[in-house]
């Protein structure tokens, strides 16, 4: 199964493609689109949608996986950026007919390290392990926050069985 798990924000997304089949997993591709502080918002989540849309389209993913939105009552403006670059996410699940699955952060560090309390460097830690690749290939913390989601799915998808 193809997964493409996607850590959305304004100015970094994060994605990550995984390969799940006889409980092995394997990374497709992953990387960042990152955005113009100086652009206008259209500009910029039509640049998240557009880098997407290419994704989906030469990936072939059999879903994507987001991670649920969390508002800190300290911090509306980033919750308000956020649920703006999820929106086009979802518009694109929509009109490409692809299936959405969103878990909460918590959920995913449990699914990743058996505790939800983990730390960024934790889950990324355990991604490179599960993947087996090295500290080096993966920079970003968007890109190892995306495919912890994607790995979280799996561990979901397994649960079901």
């Amino acid at each position: 199964m193809r997964i493409l798990g996607v850590d959305p924000a304004l100015r970094i997304t994060g994605y990550g493609l995984i390969d799940f089949k006889n409980n092995k997993y394997r990374l497709v591709e992953a990387g960042i689109i990152r955005t113009d502080a100086r652009q206008s918002l259209a500009q910029r989540l039509n640049k998240i949608y557009q880098a997407l849309f290419k994704l989906v389209d030469e990936l072939k993913p059999e879903c994507l996986v987001l991670e649920k939105l969390y508002a800190h009552y300290r911090h509306p403006t980033t919750a308000y950026q956020l649920a703006h670059a999820r929106g086009v996410i979802c518009l694109l699940c929509a009109a490409r007919n692809i299936p959405l699955f969103e878990y909460a952060a918590t959920r995913v560090r449990k699914a990743i390290l058996g505790r939800g309390n983990a730390s960024k460097y934790q889950v990324q830690r355990m991604v490179l392990n599960i993947l087996s690749l090295n500290s080096l290939s993966l920079k970003y913390t968007d890109i190892t926050d995306a495919l912890a989601l994607a790995i979280a799915h799996t561990h979901t998808l397994r649960s079901r069985l």
